[in-house]
C-alpha cells in the first residue's frame, strides 16, 4: 500500500520524497482527497554495485581489427 501525500504537501517537500523513493518507497499523490498519481521507483534506476561495473567492464569484448588511427578518429568524433 501507498503512502498518501497531498499535492501541496507533495510540491513542498519534493525532494525529500524523491530521496525516500529512491530508496524504494512509493507515494499516492492526491488532491482534495482523491487520489491522482503514484510516485514509484522508476525500473530505469538501478543500482549496481562497483564490482559489478568494474565485472561489466572487463566483460566487454575488446576491438580487434581496426587500426589505431581510426580509433583516434572515432574518439576525436565523439568528442565534438
Amino acid at each position: 500500500m501507498f503512502v498518501e501525500v497531498g499535492s501541496y504537501d507533495a510540491k513542498t517537500k519534493l525532494p525529500e520524497l524523491l530521496r525516500k523513493v529512491e530508496q524504494g518507497e512509493r507515494f499516492t499523490i492526491t488532491q482534495r482527497g482523491r487520489p491522482i498519481a503514484d510516485l514509484v521507483p522508476s525500473a530505469d534506476n538501478v543500482r549496481h554495485s562497483g564490482e559489478e561495473a568494474v565485472a561489466a567492464m572487463r566483460a566487454t569484448r575488446r576491438v580487434t581489427g581496426v587500426a589505431l588511427a581510426d580509433l583516434e578518429h572515432w574518439i576525436e568524433e565523439g568528442r565534438r
